[in-house]
């Protein structure tokens, strides 16, 4: 029960989490979304990888 209790806190918390930036960071930060990297397997490897709030 304590441990699904943290876990659905832990998960309110990581949707909860809100930052500002200016409109030439977010631009660039668009443009980083909008060109994703190129597959190599240290990506792969990253992207299999559970989150620590995960395991």
């Amino acid at each position: 029960m304590l441990e699904a209790a943290c876990r659905e806190a832990q998960d309110v918390l990581l949707d909860q989490t809100f930052f500002t930036v200016d409109a030439g960071t977010f631009t660039q930060f668009q443009a980083l979304l909008d060109k994703p990297l190129p597959p190599t397997d240290k990506l792969r490897r990253l992207l299999k990888t559970k989150a620590p709030w995960e395991q």
